[in-house]
């Protein structure tokens, strides 16, 4: 029997959008292995056999009569761990359709599930009835060109690498900060070994070598930490990093080598240096910055030794509870207008690529369309990014992100491959519905990773091991979404994160000896696998049976992947063929097209 109760819909959602100007995108989840088909009852609302609005009542209890309806096949898209979700393509000829499903169950039922009920159709005159009523049916009133998220083309096909400023490469001494450490000294959270720009432009060309074809840069604005996530000042790019001079030379040298660069926007909070908060520390409610952030009670600062402060219910909103990072009030007009006319500059004054959006989910949505609007109208390939950590679907809606950093994937794969937390099935689960969380334009344009500057690194959550860190590297390489490689990590970099520890930031290793040679080959390797093969960036994942509890198989384009997450060496059957792996191996195959 089908379980009436778990099938879902949600019209103009993840389950139904615009994939372009001309094509809609139907999903529908059905209870696991309980449906033999799924055909999509879709058509023009206006189609109908006499009267009515110009053919017909659009609701209402008289809303009979409509012929609009075509049969479209939908396609089982894959599995998660309770349910099966089906998908379908339709080009609606007048951009605007109505629709519903018929279920077709495995004990030979037969069931229409519309917007407002489910129908036994096993009678052909209520059959003919039911799909004649067009009230209840879903509705996609019209494919609207604007409201279609168009992602920049050129992020399908860039291998991010991610730097971390302080700490990849120091050009110039001179401009480090005083208190600046010997290179590859322990890194803490308030040390500085005197990374800058200059250095990254000294080793483009190894970035070049690498094979990586886009920078993702952590902030570089005036700022006091050694992560810069405390603004001071949003025109200038920090002295110890070389200023704005050093890049601008960065992005043209970058850009010669067709690389692309995209920057961190610290938009939620600000540092308490800046010279907007010290104003408001000063004059308290007479500052005209006042109401630029969330004060609860002035003055900001109580009046007491600080280490009696409450940072649970203190005076102002922060990031986290960061009493150094005062949150901005973006729903004020002056601050609002700042911090998009600070979006504007670095895009129109400074050519960059693409903004990430730092703690971008704690942002009101008014001012992340209003950010869109100055971005794309500058530059329109100008990639959004937005850091959600969590399911993100409200923000894609084609008005704010093109997309997100793929943190649920990320887990997915160091859970699985790093940890051994979870086991194959939910894996496989756990993968699929990732794509499946998202309309495909979106996922084409995901951010995947493994690690950065806020978690520990990828090959340490292996515990050293390097054949479990190329199987997370392999599998995040041939995943739709653009690749990112947190820097060092192609040389087997290693470093825990922590709240007492920061060993993820340390510094990048320059010197050839201490470097892993091998590991870096096989990340090149990748790198130009992804480039050869684009359609790695399809926005589906198809699954090959393996018996075996360790080992997982997939298909991309012309290649098959065979994984093996284990200790013990296997050998295992696809497709008839007999597949021997080497513990924690894989094989490659490369199938005729």
């Amino acid at each position: 029997m089908i379980t009436k109760s778990s099938l879902i819909h949600s019209a103009k959602s993840a389950d139904s959008y615009a994939y372009d100007n001309e094509t809609l995108h139907i999903r529908f989840r059905s209870t696991k292995g309980e449906i033999e088909r799924v055909s999509l009852w879709i058509g023009d609302p206006y189609h109908w056999a006499e009267g009515g609005l110009d053919g017909g009542n659009l609701g209402g209890s008289d809303a009979h009569g409509w012929v609009g309806g075509n049969h479209v096949e939908m396609q089982l898209e894959g599995s998660t761990e309770y349910h099966d979700h089906w998908f379908a393509e339709f080009k609606p000829p007048k951009r605007r359709t109505r629709y519903g499903f018929i279920l077709y169950g495995k004990e030979g039922e037969k069931i229409l599930f519309g917007e407002k009920k489910c129908v036994d159709l096993s009678d052909e005159q209520v059959a003919e009835l039911e799909l004649s009523n067009l009230s209840n049916f879903f509705c996609f009133p019209y494919l609207n060109p604007q409201d279609v998220l168009k992602t920049p083309s050129w992020v399908a096909k860039t291998v991010w690498y991610q730097i971390f400023p302080e700490r990849f490469a120091n050009g110039r001494p001179e401009i480090s900060p005083d208190n600046v450490l010997a290179w590859g000294s322990e890194p803490t959270s308030d040390s500085f070994m005197g990374g800058d720009l200059w250095g990254v432009i000294d080793k483009l060309d190894y970035l070049q070598d690498l094979g990586v074809n886009g920078l993702y840069f952590c902030p570089i604005f005036t700022a006091n930490a050694n992560h810069k996530y405390d603004t001071v000042d949003y025109y200038n790019v920090d002295p110890h990093f070389g200023g704005n001079q050093a890049f601008k030379a960065l992005v043209n040298e970058a850009h010669k080598r067709g690389m692309r660069v995209m920057l961190d926007a610290v938009f939620n909070h600000i540092g308490d240096q800046s010279p907007l908060w010290l104003d408001v520390v000063e004059k308290g409610s007479e500052s005209p910055y006042a109401d630029w952030f969330w004060i609860n009670q002035f003055p900001v600062y109580p009046d007491t030794p600080k280490s009696e402060w409450d940072f649970w219910n203190f005076n102002y909103e922060t990031f986290a509870n960061v009493i150094e990072m005062p949150k901005l009030n973006t729903e004020n007009a002056q601050c609002r207008e700042y911090l998009l006319d600070v979006a504007r500059h670095w895009v129109e004054e400074f050519d960059i690529d693409g903004w990430r959006l730092d703690v971008a989910n704690e942002v009101d949505h008014s001012f992340w369309r209003d950010f869109r609007k100055r971005v794309k109208g500058i530059k329109p390939d100008c990639y959004i990014l937005g850091e959600i950590w969590h399911e993100g679907m409200p923000w894609l809606r084609g008005d704010q992100y093109d997309s997100l950093m793929n943190y649920p994937l990320t887990q997915a794969m160091t859970d699985y491959f790093a940890l051994g937390q979870i086991d194959k099935n939910l894996f496989m689960h756990s993968v699929s519905q990732s794509y499946f969380a998202y309309p495909k334009n979106v996922n084409e344009a995901m951010f995947n990773l493994l690690d950065s500057h806020d978690t520990t690194r990828i090959l340490s959550l292996c515990e050293g091991n390097k054949d479990k860190a190329k199987l997370a590297y392999l599998f995040m390489f041939t995943q739709v979404g653009s690749p990112c490689i947190y820097y060092g990590g192609e040389v087997g970099l290693q470093g825990r994160r922590s709240m007492s520890l920061e060993g993820n930031r340390k510094c990048m290793l320059w010197d050839e000896s201490e470097q892993d040679l091998e590991f870096k080959a096989f990340i090149q390797y990748l790198i130009a696998l992804r480039k050869d093969n684009p359609e790695f960036n399809e926005a589906s994942i198809a699954w090959l049976e393996v018996d075996d509890e360790d080992c997982v198989a997939y298909t991309r384009g012309n290649y098959q992947f065979v994984l093996n997450n284990s200790a013990y060496s296997k050998c295992v059957e696809i497709l008839g063929e007999q597949i021997a792996l080497q513990p924690f191996g894989y094989q490659i195959t490369e199938r005729a097209a």
